[in-house]
């Protein structure tokens, strides 16, 4: 197993809980058999546990590509990468493959996850936003050195995936809850419920996550607490969330940095709810 210090996301991803695994540490199951991670993202609590077997799912199928990428062709993907200058004209003609969704269709999958890296390390803020009609659209970052090829953590990465029995999906989180076996642990890290009519962010994917969205989340962690399998999630501490997590009670109200605004005075500490349905 490489070094656990190298493991870690290797993308940038809105809401990572890096900076809260500590907090995190303490509310954890004592032990894990089998994880699950519905909503994946930059993945760092998977990272932080590396699990032997575990299945994880994002609705962003280039990710879970990139990912499975890492996995299978990892000398490739860092080839790819060192092909990528960090310059702006290069990066828009990047960011653009997916304007033409046959073309991008015919790109290999170590070109589309050399993509998503590189537009990761060099876009505005890390920020990972498509538009309605499913395309990246952050602009350029103009970072003097970004660190697009983080050779040591993709190879770090790529081995415990494969030294480990993690299944893969890009689909419905529901799907993936369904088929779950007695004694594992699913950690939910859904887009959270806006704090603001301005604070929303649903740029994941083109189809956003609403209200409805979070009332069905809310609806299958019930049918997880009925089946007695644990889970934790996290969101917004907005009183609509509080209200439809109110009959479980190991609530905890944490602090989190606030990382996406126009505003840079209005980056700063807000509360999320941790919901637990275990002590």
């Amino acid at each position: 197993m490489p070094s656990q210090k190298l493991i870690m996301p290797v993308v940038k991803w809105v809401g990572g809980k890096r900076q809260l695994i500590n907090t995190f540490k303490p509310l954890l199951p004592k032990k894990i058999s089998f994880y699950c991670e519905p909503f994946l993202g930059g993945g760092a609590m998977l990272f932080y546990l590396h699990p032997k077997k575990a299945v994880v799912n994002d609705i962003n199928q280039d990710l879970i590509q990139m990912y499975e990428v890492i996995r299978d062709d990892v000398e490739a993907l860092i080839q790819e990468l060192e092909s990528h200058p960090n310059e702006s004209s290069h990066y828009y003609e990047v960011r653009d493959w997916d304007r033409s969704p046959e073309e991008y269709a015919e790109r290999s999958l170590v070109q589309k996850a050399g993509r998503l890296i590189y537009l990761n390390k060099t876009c505005y803020n890390g920020l990972f936003r498509v538009n309605n009609a499913g395309e990246f659209n952050t602009p350029f970052g103009n970072y003097k050195r970004p660190n697009i090829v983080n050779a040591p953590t993709l190879r770090a990465v790529s081995k415990y995936f494969r030294s480990s029995k993690i299944t893969f999906c890009s689909g419905d989180y529901s799907e993936v809850l369904k088929q779950l076996p007695h004694g594992a642990f699913v950690y939910l890290d859904p887009p959270y419920d806006p704090v603001s009519d301005t604070a929303n962010f649903t740029g994941y994917s083109k189809g956003g996550f609403g209200k409805e969205d979070q009332i069905r989340l809310r609806e299958c962690c019930d049918n997880l607490d009925r089946r007695g399998i644990r889970f934790m999630l996290s969101n917004s501490s907005t009183e609509f969330i509080r209200k439809q997590y109110e009959k479980y009670q190991n609530i905890t109200v944490v602090k989190a940095k606030r990382a996406i605004n126009s505003n840079a005075e209005r980056r700063g500490q807000i509360d999320e709810v941790v919901i637990r349905n275990y002590e």
